[in-house]
This record gives structure tokens, C-alpha cells and sequence, in this order.
């Protein structure tokens, strides 16, 4: 745990601060912790770091899991911190955690840690989910359980909406329409926003007709529903990463499951093509890893790579992983007065997104921590 109660130094950005996919400024100052688009009062004699490069907004992770260990079940609240730190230094700043075994509410207090936004407990059917991840529940409870885990979480919850149905041999919804419906409802009663993991196709008509406010993985868009998601203004966090997973989980399950397995692969073969297409319809894509349980963390440049392929030009992959994600999130990027979370490039990442993994520094809370 940070231990540090010095003050913050004062730091001169100095070379293009990106405000914006269109918009600069030439430097910017950082004073206890925030950032001053103009030279502040300072006291004489105070010393001043200067810091050349390109700055940007931290980047956020919008799908990620503290808490969940490798394989599953969830970890000490010190292997949580762990995880943060190695996305830290890969200069995620901001995460929205999109549901977590452990309660991992004390790292939000941890000042060297990324800002964290939590879903709390994934919210899943009955046996339809990854064993021991969820609260597991019955439609008639689903209302009560949004109720609880939006005053658990930090105005975010999450509902797992589709997963292999054994009984059919393949990806259906876990919910009926009036479910989802019911799940928005109670969700925007307690205030708060409602998202749902999502591979099948037919679970996507559901959510949107049932407002829900944003799309987690979403392979399953299809024409129409990525224009009805565009019209809506309901963003996807695309996990492509993890996508690129399902020949693993499909081989595990051609056997038993044939149907299942093919369902899988035709999903992983049209990713890049699926996102793309939603991006020229105007869906606002967000970027998510996925990390935990399955995938490690520190992989947010794999994620972006996975734009990159599926043909996102650069300045798209830098809005999708800084502006707009906080924009959604209700997150100040590089703004006069917003805190001093950033990281310095060598080089233009509106040129090349890969310029995104030659950080020279990660600033968090006006600290320099990598």
C-alpha cells in the first residue's frame, strides 16, 4: 500500500497534451496532484520536473476482473492489488470492473492504484454460468438482486445474459424478454447503469429492447442489430482478446456439444469483421480485456493490437481506450483542474497505436509510479 503522504511534485508536461481525438494544447502544469492548462502561482523556489513527450489520458479498461484468480475463484484482496498494479504499469489508469468474487472495495482507497469503478458480483441463472463466479438466481429473484449489487457497486451492475444451455447443446439467453426488461428497471430505479455479457445473437434484440446501457463481447451482432445498437447510442466493450479464446472453449466442447463448438467458431471467425462493421455503423466501440480468471493481466495492448486487425485506424484505437471510455464513465481525461492521470509517449499514438506500449512514464494522481 502507498505509504507516500509527501506532496505530489510539480511536474511541466511540455510537448503536445492531447485533449481530444482534435484537440491540444502545447503544455500543461501539474500542481498537488491536478492538471493546469496554464502556468500556476507557484511559491519561489519551488522545484520543477520537466517532461517531454506526447501526453494522454490514462487508459481505461471497461471489462477487467480484480479479484478472480488464474482458472477461476477469487483471490486475497493483496493478489487483487497485484493485478492492479500490473495493469498500472501497462498505463491503465481507469478500470470498470465488470464483476468480481472479491470485494475489492478497500483498493479504491489505495492512491497508487487505477481508478476503479465496480459491478460487484456477476449476476447469472442458475447452474448457466462459470461455476462459483456469480450469485446465482432465479428470474423471480432477479429484480432484488440488481437492487442489492447497484448498492454494492459503484452504479454499475452486471447480468451474464446467455451461456451454453445443456440442455439444448448450445448458446441460448439465460432470461426472457420481461426478465431483462424487469433487470433494466430495477437497475435504473436504484440509480444506477445496467450491462450484460452477451455471445448468442438472440440475446441481443432482448437487452436492447430491454434499455440496457451497454454490451459486453456482443459477438453476437448481426446487421440489424448493429444498427438498432448504433440508433441507441448503447456502446460495446469489445473483448477481442477473449474471442480469440473460443476455439480453445469450443474444442473442450465439440464432443459433447457439438453444436455448441461450431457455434463458437463461426463467433471467432467473423470477430474482426463484426467489429469493424459496427464501427462504420457508428456503434461506439470501448476497449476491455477481460483480464481475469481465464487471461492475465497487462494485456491491453494485445486488445488494441486486436483493433488494429480489425482494420480500427489509430486515432479510433486511442479514443476507444481514453476519451471516450471516460466520457461514458463520467471520468475527466486531461481537462484544466481534472486529476493529473496520464501517461507520456515518445511518439504520435494518433500515427501508430503502438506507440501506446513505448511509455516513458505513467503519472497517477500527479505521481510518477512507472
Amino acid at each position: 500500500m502507498l505509504t507516500d503522504v509527501s506532496p505530489a511534485p510539480v511536474l511541466h508536461l511540455r510537448g503536445p497534451v492531447l485533449l481530444g481525438p482534435d484537440q491540444e494544447i502545447l503544455d500543461a502544469w501539474v500542481v498537488d496532484g491536478r492538471i493546469h492548462h496554464g502556468r500556476p502561482e507557484l511559491p519561489a523556489g519551488t522545484e520543477i520536473r520537466e517532461i517531454d513527450g506526447y501526453m494522454i489520458p490514462g487508459l481505461a479498461d471497461l471489462h477487467c476482473h480484480l479479484g478472480i484468480g488464474d482458472g477461476g475463484g477469487g483471490t486475497t484482496l493483496e493478489t487483487a492489488r497485484q493485478q492492479a498494479l500490473t495493469d498500472r504499469d501497462t498505463g491503465v489508469l481507469l478500470i470498470r470492473d465488470a464483476g468480481s468474487i472479491t470485494d475489492t472495495s478497500p483498493l479504491q482507497q489505495q492512491r497508487d492504484l487505477p481508478r476503479l469503478i465496480r459491478c460487484g458480483r456477476h449476476l447469472a441463472r442458475t447452474h448457466r454460468y462459470l461455476r462459483g463466479y456469480a450469485d446465482e438466481i432465479e428470474p423471480e429473484d432477479l429484480p432484488a438482486a440488481v437492487t442489492r449489487e447497484a448498492q454494492r457497486g459503484d452504479g454499475w451492475v452486471k447480468l451474464v445474459g446467455d451461456w451454453i444451455d445443456r440442455g439444448v447443446g448450445d448458446l441460448t439467453p439465460c432470461w426472457q424478454a420481461e426478465d431483462f426488461a424487469a433487470a433494466a428497471r430495477a437497475a435504473h430505479h436504484a440509480g444506477a447503469r445496467i450491462t450484460t455479457h452477451t455471445f448468442d445473437e438472440s440475446t441481443l434484440p432482448l437487452a436492447l429492447d430491454a434499455g440496457f446501457d451497454c454490451l459486453e463481447h456482443a459477438t453476437g451482432l448481426t446487421d440489424e442489430t448493429i444498427r438498432r445498437t448504433a440508433e441507441a447510442g448503447v456502446p460495446v466493450v469489445s473483448t477481442l482478446v477473449n474471442v480469440g479464446e473460443f476455439e480453445s472453449y469450443a474444442s473442450q466442447g465439440a464432443t459433447k456439444f457439438p453444436d455448441y463448438a461450431a457455434h463458437m467458431r463461426r463467433l471467432r471467425a467473423a470477430r474482426y469483421e463484426r467489429t469493424r462493421d459496427a464501427h462504420d455503423a457508428g456503434v461506439q466501440l470501448l476497449v476491455g480485456t477481460d483480464a481475469g480468471g481465464v487471461l492475465g493481466h497487462g494485456i491491453i495492448h494485445d486488445e488494441l493490437d486486436e483493433f488494429a486487425r480489425a482494420g480500427l485506424d489509430a486515432l479510433t484505437i486511442l479514443d476507444a481506450a481514453t476519451w471516450a471510455a471516460r466520457r461514458f464513465l463520467g471520468v475527466p481525461g486531461l481537462e484544466d483542474g481534472a486529476p493529473a492521470d496520464l501517461v507520456v509517449l515518445p511518439r504520435d499514438p494518433r500515427a501508430d497505436h503502438r506507440a501506446l506500449r513505448e511509455r516513458s512514464h505513467v503519472v497517477l494522481g500527479g505521481r510518477i509510479v512507472a
